[in-house]
């Protein structure tokens, strides 16, 4: 009977021909009596696109009079698949409550999708308990569901638990757990469990190579992704546009904008929209502004049209080269393009062009004229501005309007203060201080990574934990050293604390970045190959000038990633042409 109705469902487009097939069904009878092919029409209806259909397939449910487990599982796939997944757990919830029928693992397995989907873990941890009550948990694909759930929501141990304790495992099970550790911020741990993978014998795909390029994009390791891009191209999985806009992005992020750019212009799948995109951002965030605009251009002639991302990209192209003129010319055609719509993020770039250049009053109209509600980082951003250009009136404007946005971020109480400290207003520095201790606001502390042979090392500032630290700490007075002899003064402003100037100095010595460069100074002996550093924040104005007169004194090539974008130090002189 269930066949005979699956070619007539393949018929139905629309919501009228879906009322009509279930007329014909209830007068032959079919929609009372046989609940299999009943079924089979709910989870058509639950899941079509057809506008209207998935709230009709619920409104048909609550009129069947003893529904059985298949009719709870269509609607609540249906529902899983929504725009309100936790839709899906109510209605499991009310068919427990209700008890017309017991679950069964697809009834478990829809609604853990559902918790995936709207990162609903606490829910997940409820029908875990009941999966395991109901028998279920030996079921593979049940565990597979679970383990998502878990690695989504960011709750890594209860992945791992679930991970470890599986008896069985496939490559969906590993795809997971690799994505959940890349996506909740242990990139190592998710590079270390894509090898043990690899030496357990099973065989990555796509969705794997994806968690772990993201994981290399984000320590900044290039030969382990290099080695992941050997292991695609023989695998062939570079006909796969999502994977080689990964590996594009991936280059980009470590820094290797040549590399990103080969694969890009030899890519065996057609370049879409995003890859454009992609390209364009990787080179404007390392430095390559010039060239991201003519790629932007050649977009354009290639018939692609640009999008938000497209804008974006090349917007913050003109910010990290201070390119205001162009910036503003490129975001006056984007608001007269029809096709898109500014959002936060656009606005947030220009207050970040006009603040960097000194255009404060221009950046703060930018933001009290914005058409849609101005954000806590368009604040920040322009607080941020204030901090270099040391505006104390328009920084303590700035300062007030988070405060009533609820904002309890470290960094804007960082920045009000560090103001109030380049203008040595200790009594103010120490109530914004007092504030940060009452609302029990803690400082991020500033880290960094660096790649040696392979082996990741990460230093915090005033980092005295290190295997080599002695061997670090000489070295960094060896370099504060040379750098003085070529003029080198600290910059002492960016300490906070009303300390003597001594003191301040030996604070900024051992800055995260300093510690990472004097290590790589010592460990890389091949003037050829750039030290490579990763850091968490921006890096400051005192730790830039000196990575500049490190490039020149030691001749070495340094990239530092920071939170906004990349700085590549060489001769003496920075790709941001100290505008960052």
């Amino acid at each position: 009977m269930a066949a005979t109705v699956e070619p007539l469902l393949q018929k139905c487009a629309t919501l009228s021909h879906i009322k009509q097939l279930q007329a014909h069904l209830i007068t032959t009878g079919v929609f009372q009596f046989h609940p299999s092919p009943r079924s089979k029409f709910l989870e058509f209806c639950a899941t079509s696109s057809a506008a209207g259909s998935l709230l009709y397939a619920a409104d048909i449910f609550r009129h069947i009079a003893s529904p059985v487990t298949n009719d709870w599982n269509a609607v609540i796939r249906g529902l899983a698949q929504s725009h309100q997944p936790t839709d899906a757990v109510t209605f499991y919830r009310q068919g427990l409550r209700m008890l017309t029928c017991k679950p069964d693992a697809l009834t478990c397995s829809f609604t853990l999708k559902a918790c995936a989907r709207a990162l609903a873990c606490n829910e997940a941890n409820q029908i875990h308990s009941q999966v395991v009550r109901f028998g279920f948990i030996a079921d593979i694909l049940l565990q597979t569901t679970l383990l998502d759930v878990y690695a989504k929501s960011g709750y890594l141990d209860n992945a791992h638990k679930l991970f470890d304790e599986m008896s069985k495992k496939d490559v969906t099970c590993w795809n997971a757990m690799i994505s959940g550790l890349a996506q909740g911020n242990q990139p190592n741990e998710a590079l270390q469990l894509f090898t043990r993978m690899r030496d357990l014998r099973f065989k990555p795909n796509e969705i794997t190579v994806l968690g772990a390029l993201s994981a290399c994009a984000q320590l900044g390791v290039v030969r382990e992704g290099e080695n992941i891009y050997s292991y695609i191209k023989n695998q062939n999985l570079d006909t796969n546009e999502q994977v080689c806009n990964v590996v594009i992005d991936m280059f980009g992020k470590c820094g290797y904008v040549t590399k990103a750019y080969q694969v890009f212009n030899s890519m065996k799948c057609t370049r879409t929209l995003v890859t454009w995109n992609t390209m364009i951002m990787v080179l404007a965030t390392n430095g390559e502004s010039l060239e991201a605009l003519k790629l932007f251009d050649q977009m354009s002639k290639e018939r692609f049209r640009p999008d938000n991302v497209s804008y974006l990209a090349a917007l913050c192209a003109c910010n990290h080269a201070g390119m205001v003129e162009n910036g503003v010319e490129l975001f006056e055609k984007m608001t007269k393009d029809v096709s898109v719509v500014p959002n936060i993020k656009h606005y947030g770039t220009m207050v970040d062009l006009l603040g960097r250049s000194g255009r404060l009053h221009e950046a703060y109209n930018v933001i009290d004229s914005i058409p849609i509600k101005p954000d806590v980082i368009l604040w920040q951003t322009l607080l941020g501005a204030c901090k270099t250009y040391g505006n104390v009136e328009m920084a303590e404007k700035a300062s007030r309007k988070l405060v009533e946005m609820g904002s309890s971020s470290d960094g804007d109480f960082v920045l009000l203060s560090n103001i109030y400290a380049a203008q040595r207003r200790w009594k103010d520095v120490g109530i914004v201080r007092d504030t940060m201790r009452n609302k029990e606001v803690k400082k991020v502390p500033g880290f960094s990574y660096i790649d040696v042979d392979g082996v990741i090392h990460k230093f915090v500032n005033g980092d005295r934990s290190h295997l080599n630290l002695e061997e670090i700490y000489r070295k960094i007075e060896e370099i504060m050293g040379r750098i003085m002899e070529y003029g080198y003064v600290a910059d002492t402003g960016y300490v906070l604390h009303d300390i003597g100037l001594e003191e301040k100095e030996n604070a900024l010595s051992y800055h995260s970045e300093k510690l990472a460069v004097a290590f790589g100074l010592i460990k890389m002996s091949n003037e050829s190959n750039p030290i490579r550093i990763n850091k968490n924040l921006r890096i400051c104005g005192d730790c830039h000038e000196v990575m500049k007169l490190v490039s020149k004194v030691y001749k070495r090539e340094i990239i530092v990633r920071d939170r906004t974008r990349f700085h590549n130090f060489k001769n003496g002189s920075c790709s941001c042409k100290d505008y960052w």
